[in-house]
């Protein structure tokens, strides 16, 4: 339920006179505590936003706002360099100094994140956030210390438990709904990959964007792009964006979620690279998974399959390849960026707030 302001205030003064006709009976005082509840939430609701996904098909696709984290790759992503938006290629150069991930890392990136996290402690709370304080305080030495094999981009939140690859139980529910949603995600995926090029000269479909590759072509499809919601894209896809509204530990709020259709032709690679931070699994649901297709993080190699669901830290190390011939058909899957099973409920609000698009 939504109320404007003066609606708000309008209830708020009516309570106030029922409150003074029976003031000294119980009736009034519950019905005070209980104005006084719904002033306290319709507050905090305006302040911190509504559900992750409602409401949110405003952004125009391609046009990140300012600040977002633009460019790098739904599948993890190598660093975006400064630049215009290239059309052609696809990628989404930043032009903000403002944006986590392209800014150079340093002091100026970490005194943002701990103004930001002084504002939500003094709005809201400091409860529960030993971890993100500290992440946060420590975030240069973090980022420079860690091992090769895992070295998130932009954050790091300490003593999370890791690992390059996680059994589908750590996120079961959104990982069943995904798998039970196969058909239906595999149908919008051939809608949106089938149509004719946006425009002459290009191959790409209305929506679609080629992204940087060593060899092949790796195209991306995004109905979220770093917390972004892309319009159109949503719009042609109603019931893949129906799903990702019934996902219980979808990252919707900041710049580390992104949902897209991600696909390779065949002898397309993905080189090495890192996430951007170890508080999310990404998920990759296999749509059409031919052979000699694989996905290598932390120096483990894993195999798509065709309705299932892999989950990985994307902040090691990894890479993904298509090494079958042209008759095989491209790879193709669903990716959604998810919570880490042990990122608290409070540590996720937080960290929405620091890492809010345009922040």
């Amino acid at each position: 339920m939504e109320w404007s302001l003066g609606r708000v205030r309008e209830l708020v003064a009516d309570g106030m006179q029922s409150i003074r006709d029976c003031e000294s009976s119980a009736v009034g005082t519950a019905a005070c505590l209980l104005l006084l509840f719904l002033w306290y939430c319709y507050r905090v609701g305006r302040e911190h936003g509504s559900s992750p996904l409602r409401g949110r098909y405003g952004a125009e696709p391609g046009r990140p706002r300012a600040g977002v984290l633009s460019g790098s790759e739904a599948v993890g992503g190598a660093k975006a360099q400064q630049g215009p938006l290239d059309g052609q290629n696809g990628l989404a150069y930043c032009q903000s100094v403002e944006c986590f991930r392209c800014a150079a890392p340093g002091e100026g990136l970490n005194q943002r994140l701990y103004h930001s996290l002084q504002e939500y402690a003094k709005r809201y709370t400091w409860s529960g956030m030993g971890r993100v304080h500290k992440g946060v305080r420590d975030q240069g030495r973090y980022l420079s210390s860690r091992p090769t094999i895992q070295r998130p981009e932009v954050f790091f939140l300490p003593d999370l438990p890791s690992a390059p690859f996680f059994s589908r139980d750590a996120q079961k529910h959104d990982v069943e709904l995904l798998e039970r949603s196969f058909p239906a995600l595999l149908a919008e995926f051939g809608a949106v990959y089938k149509q004719p090029p946006a425009r002459s000269g290009s191959p790409l479909p209305p929506g679609w964007k080629a992204n940087s590759t060593a060899h092949g072509q790796w195209w991306t499809y995004y109905l979220v792009n770093q917390g972004t919601p892309l319009a159109l894209n949503a719009r042609r896809c109603p019931r893949a964006w129906r799903v990702l509204g019934q996902l219980r530990t979808f990252i919707a709020n900041n710049v580390f979620g992104n949902a897209c259709f991600s696909v390779l032709t065949p002898g397309a690679l993905i080189t090495e690279h890192y996430g951007p931070t170890n508080v999310r699994l990404r998920c990759h649901l296999g749509l059409r998974v031919p052979s000699a297709c694989e996905l290598v993080v932390g120096g483990e190699p894993q195999c798509w399959s065709e309705g299932s669901c892999l989950l990985f830290d994307d902040s090691f190390l990894h890479r993904a390849f298509h090494e079958g011939s042209a008759e095989d058909g491209p790879r193709v899957v669903f990716m959604v960026d998810l919570w880490h099973p042990n990122v608290a409920a409070a540590e996720r609000q937080a960290l929405d707030y620091i890492f809010t698009p345009g922040r």
